[in-house]
C-alpha cells in the first residue's frame, strides 16, 4: 500500500471511536433513516490500479475473515514508494454501489462517499497533531504518520488492532460496493488502490 494510505488508515483505526464514531463526528453518521450499526466485515480484497505509479502496495492482509465488530483484527502490510511523498497529496475517492448489473456512483455526503480530499497530509496532522508520537503499531515499527514520507519500503508485521463499535450512514444501504483511491501531487499520479469488502449490519449485507 502507498505509505501515506497505510499511515492514514492505521491512524484512523487507532483513533477510533473518535475518528469513526465519536460525538464530534456524528454528522458523518446522519442520514434519512439514521445510522446503521456495523457488525461484521468479510471478503476483503485489494489491488493496485496503476502499476507504473511510484507508490505501490506490496501486501495487505486482514485476519480473521470475517471480522466481528467490535473485535480484534490482525493487520499486516507492506508498501514502497520510489519518491518522497509530501504535501499536498490529493486523494480522489470513488465509491460505487452495485444495482442489478450496474455500478452506480455514491455521491459525497459530509465527506463520506465519492469525495475528493485536497491534502491528506493535513488530514494526518488533524488525526495526530504534529509533535505527538505516532499511534501504535506505527510507532513500534518506525512507520511515520506525518508528511513527508521518504522514498523507501514500509513494512508492518502482523499487528493486533481493536475495532470498536461503529455506525454506517444510512445512505450506504445494503448491497455490493467497490472503492477506488487515486493519489496525486500536482500533475503527477502517485498511486492507485482498489478495495472491496463485505459489511454486515444486523440482518443485512453491504459491500464497500
Amino acid at each position: 500500500m502507498q505509505a501515506l494510505l497505510l499511515a492514514l488508515a492505521l491512524s484512523a483505526l487507532q483513533l477510533c471511536p473518535a475518528v469513526l464514531g465519536g460525538p464530534q463526528h456524528q454528522r458523518f453518521l446522519l442520514g434519512n433513516g439514521g445510522p446503521i450499526r456495523l457488525s461484521r466485515v468479510h471478503n476483503f480484497a485489494w489491488q493496485n490500479c496503476a502499476p507504473s505509479a511510484p507508490a505501490q502496495m506490496k501486501s495487505l492482509n486482514l485476519i480473521p475473515d470475517p471480522i466481528c465488530i467490535p473485535g480484534d483484527v490482525t493487520l499486516s502490510a507492506s508498501g514502497t514508494t520510489t519518491i518522497t511523498l509530501d504535501a499536498p497529496v490529493k486523494a480522489v475517492i470513488t465509491l460505487e454501489k452495485k444495482i442489478g448489473d450496474m455500478w452506480l456512483k455514491v455521491p459525497c455526503v459530509d465527506d463520506l462517499g465519492s469525495c475528493t480530499y485536497d491534502d491528506l497530509c493535513a488530514i494526518l496532522d488533524t488525526l495526530v497533531p504534529p509533535g505527538q508520537p505516532c499511534p501504535q503499531p506505527l510507532q513500534s515499527y518506525g512507520i511515520p504518520c506525518h508528511c513527508p514520507f521518504k522514498a523507501g519500503t514500509y513494512n508492518l508485521p502482523p499487528s493486533d488492532i481493536f475495532i470498536p463499535n461503529m455506525d454506517l450512514p444510512s445512505f450506504l444501504t445494503n448491497g455490493d460496493y467497490r472503492l477506488k483511491s487515486v493519489l496525486s501531487n500536482g500533475d503527477q499520479e502517485i498511486g492507485c488502490l482498489k478495495l472491496s469488502f463485505s459489511l454486515h449490519s444486523g440482518s443485512q449485507w453491504l459491500w464497500w
